[in-house]
């Protein structure tokens, strides 16, 4: 028989940023992002530690509680192991508490790169599965973990999702405002029911918008990223929210939302015009200038689609 490989010693990952709803989508549909935090897992002989590189420093923990480190820990009791003490370092260009799934990167990563220092005994399905367990639902973590546009639903008894095309030349402006909004908070704030002309009008326009999405018609993703079942409330913890997504609109959008629970505005364009970085520029400083005239400092990037998902960038023996 061949001998077994040594397992790595050290680990390194990357996971892009997710938005999640796309307006009427409401905890289903979930985008990765070309933005990216980076985690890079070194076996030490303890006690763990966290260094905390850009977005995150001074909230984000440095100890074992550290939220990738429990998602390592999760995945080795998974497969019947003692977690090791490791020294992990966590490259943020996410921010925290934005709408852009900065927690589904630590929950992700931290699966991934356990995985990878046990030489990826769980398949994907089986991270998401894990990913899913911890954090609670699956919007944000199947586009982290698989990357691109995915449709996702949870069952009585299992997860269904399904990754949909994403058309060609479509990018996505974000707007970040200097203004986090827990995730407490935006669900906190939800009603606990609904009428049902508003949950027509959502199923409508979800329909529409999955079905803009698999022809490229997004000359109809305007109408289709409309929201009545969680923006109009989450309105009200996001200055300048309704003059963004307008301006956005006006400067040439195909559609516009909130990102996730906020307080991100997420803006997508459809580069069929000669001038695309142009159309990203108008609408990125739309949005900008309207929170900006809230009273509340923002500034924005122009994202592509992340078609691969987390990624292992490293695994090191020695």
């Amino acid at each position: 028989m061949p001998t077994p490989l040594p397992l790595p010693t050290q680990v390194r990952v990357r996971v892009p940023a997710s938005t999640t709803n796309l307006g009427p989508g409401f905890d289903a549909l979930g985008l990765a992002l070309g933005l990216h935090n980076r985690l890079t897992f070194r076996l030490t002989d303890g006690p763990t530690h966290v260094e905390v590189l850009g977005e995150g420093i001074g909230t984000l923990s440095t100890d074992a509680s550290n939220l990738a480190y429990q998602a390592v820990c999760r995945l080795f009791a998974e497969v019947g192991k003692d977690a090791p003490e490791l020294s992990i370092s966590l490259e943020n260009a996410i921010p925290v508490s934005r709408g852009l799934g900065s927690s589904s990167t630590a929950i992700v990563g931290g699966l991934v790169g356990a995985n990878a220092l046990l030489a990826e005994p769980l398949d994907r399905e089986a991270l998401l599965r894990l990913a899913v367990e911890i954090e609670g639902h699956p919007d944000n973590v199947a586009p982290a973990l698989m990357g691109g546009f995915q449709v996702t639903s949870l069952t009585e008894h299992d997860l269904e999702h399904l990754r949909i095309p994403a058309p060609t030349g479509l990018r996505a402006v974000v707007c970040i405002p200097e203004h986090s909004v827990s995730t407490e908070a935006a669900r906190s704030i939800l009603p606990t029911s609904y009428s049902r002309e508003d949950a027509v009008f959502n199923v409508g326009r979800v329909a529409l918008l999955v079905a803009a999405l698999l022809t490229g018609e997004t000359g109809k993703l305007r109408a289709a990223m409309e929201d009545r079942l969680h923006q109009p409330y989450r309105a009200a913890l996001i200055p300048g929210f309704e003059a963004a997504l307008r301006g956005a609109l006006d400067a040439g959008a195909a559609g516009a939302c909130l990102s996730g629970s906020g307080s991100t505005m997420l803006a997508l364009v459809a580069h069929d015009l000669s001038d695309g970085q142009g159309l990203e520029a108008a609408v990125g400083e739309a949005m900008v200038a309207a929170v900006r005239a809230s009273g509340t400092e923002a500034r924005w990037l122009a994202l592509d689609v992340d078609p691969d998902g987390a990624v292992v960038e490293a695994a090191l023996t020695s």
